[in-house]
């Protein structure tokens, strides 16, 4: 009976790590789009110039190269992932700043 026991708690333990996992890796993937987005939407509304759109699109590149060395060993940590949230963070920063800025295309 306790080894039943053991074995579901093993389970369900190992069950809601993955789902962590799945969890934030969507998040990251979701802010991704949604940056690429806004970039987007500033391009089409002229509140980005092309140098500008460059940039951001490079800052891009980097964050998403960042993410897929970091998932390469097929273990994406707490570590990694908090590294690439930064990244993102900075990079939002920056695409709110091109697009209020006086420069328009």
């Amino acid at each position: 009976m306790k080894r039943i026991q053991s074995m579901v708690t093993a389970a369900l333990v190992s069950t809601l790590c993955f789902g962590s996992l799945v969890f934030a890796q969507g998040t990251i993937n979701q802010r991704e789009r949604r940056q690429q987005r806004r970039i987007a939407d500033g391009v089409h509304d002229g509140e980005l110039t092309k140098k500008e759109t460059r940039k951001l699109e490079k800052q891009q590149a980097r964050i998403h190269r960042a993410e897929a060395r970091a998932k390469a060993d097929g273990e994406f940590t707490a570590k990694e992932r908090a590294k690439i949230q930064k990244k993102q963070n900075k990079a939002s920063r920056q695409i709110y700043k091109e697009k209020h800025d006086n420069q328009t295309r």
